[in-house]
């Protein structure tokens, strides 16, 4: 019997002891509840190539909530699995790029999809079925797609509170439970590590969610007036640019805020670590942004943003001052936001964007100072753009959002950083 070791070295693949734990699991259902950075994307990925090579005409589904979280989580990690073993390449005959279909020599396909609602996912079955990041999928589309699933489910999902999962999967029969975080994942970087247990000194119950795995219920959001978009209209009108620097550990990230009928539009632009300052101005060009648009940058960087001038772009410090993020989120806080579904990362930072608590859990009048590095440029637009005077101020006809959307059309779950 071959081991798993043997398993993961035949494939040219380096594993974990998740994939162990998922590829031997005799369940029908396999639950992966896990904290940031855990490796459980990727191991059961890991897991599916191999069924996918072992077994014939072996019909592999992946689903996930939106394409554009497919393509930022699973399907990046699947792709890094296959890139880096030549026993894979040379087992898979083709990957389609639009229909997202690795189909292999011997017949089984691994396909990544998303459905609109219940009765799109009746079409099609399967023999094994991975549903990433469950808690951003309904119920009801779950439900029809396990009718249809032969052999084996996977489910994976960060457990920032608890959902369909916990009250309808476990503690039945056949359900097997797998908690993991980031000290299963031995590829994780140390300064990572570091940065997830520093959550411990600023928020005990993130610190129980992301660097534990445990269920968790994420409270005091501090922006509850956003809403998912398909696209930026495009009668709105562009207010500038927002960036903010980062390298090595924290993510380097702009968007673009513009406004329409007294709604803010948000499009992420790009969210990267590593990036250098003529990186950055490339990424700009690339992405279409002309040189005369307003970027409105972190402050605390002025040699960055003396270099990027240089470069030609019209980029300016935040005002910031005395309590100026107590401002900058006042000033959000009078519009709905509109994020484009393409805007994945800052999606996330939002869902997970809340007040500090003290050690008694009472909110303090600070946000938590993580993950925030395109929520970071949205303040600065706030604070330089949308901040104006009284016989200037906005003023929208819209009724002010105080609830979070139906959790039907609102369920933004946190990204497997791995």
């Amino acid at each position: 019997m071959t081991g798993d070791k043997e398993r993961l070295k035949r494939y040219g693949l380096k594993g974990t002891s998740l994939f162990k734990q998922n590829y031997n699991s005799k369940a029908h259902i396999v639950i992966n509840q896990g904290g940031t950075s855990s490796g459980k994307t990727y191991a059961i990925e890991q897991v599916l190539f191999c069924l996918a090579c072992e077994e014939e005409k072996q019909v592999v589904t992946v689903v996930g909530q939106d394409i554009p979280n497919l393509k930022s989580g699973a399907l990046r990690d699947a792709l890094a699995i296959y890139n880096s073993s030549a026993v894979l390449q040379a087992m898979v005959k083709s990957y389609n790029k639009t229909d997202r279909v690795f189909e292999f020599y011997n017949g089984s396909i691994i396909e990544f999809k998303s459905y609109r609602d219940s009765q799109d996912s009746k079409a099609g079955k399967r023999d094994y079925l991975f549903v990433n990041e469950a808690n951003g999928i309904d119920w009801k589309i779950y439900s029809e797609l396990a009718l249809r699933t032969k052999r084996k489910i996977f489910i994976d999902f960060n457990p920032n509170t608890a959902f369909w999962v916990h009250d309808n999967l476990m503690g039945k029969a056949d359900v097997q439970v797998i908690i993991s975080d980031h000290r299963h994942n031995p590829f994780v970087e140390d300064k990572l590590r570091d940065k997830i247990e520093g959550l411990k000194e600023i928020d005990l119950e993130q610190w129980r969610v992301y660097a534990r795995g445990l269920t968790g219920k994420i409270t005091g959001l501090v922006l509850n007036n956003w809403y998912m978009c398909d696209n930026v209209p495009e009668d709105a009108k562009l207010i500038a640019a927002g960036l903010d620097f980062g390298f090595t550990n924290d993510e380097t990230g702009c968007i673009l805020v513009y406004r329409q009928n007294g709604e803010l539009w948000v499009e992420e632009i790009f969210y990267e670590t590593g990036l250098t300052n003529p990186d950055i101005a490339a990424k700009l060009t690339r992405a279409g942004i002309n040189k005369n648009i307003e970027i409105i940058a972190d402050s605390a960087e002025p040699k960055s943003i003396e270099e990027l001038k240089r470069l030609g772009w019209r980029i300016t410090g935040a005002k910031k001052g005395a309590d100026s993020i107590i401002n900058s989120i006042d000033v959000l806080k009078r519009y709905k936001i509109n994020v484009t579904r393409n805007s994945v990362n800052l999606r996330n930072e939002l869902a997970r964007y809340k007040w500090r608590t003290d050690r008694s859990g009472k909110p303090l009048n600070e946000p938590v100072d993580t993950w925030n590095h395109l929520i970071d440029p949205l303040r600065y637009v706030a604070l330089n753009k949308l901040k104006s005077n009284k016989s200037t101020a906005i003023k929208s006809k819209l009724p002010y959002v105080t609830q979070a959307r139906d959790s039907s059309t609102f369920q933004t779950m946190i990204d497997d950083l791995v």
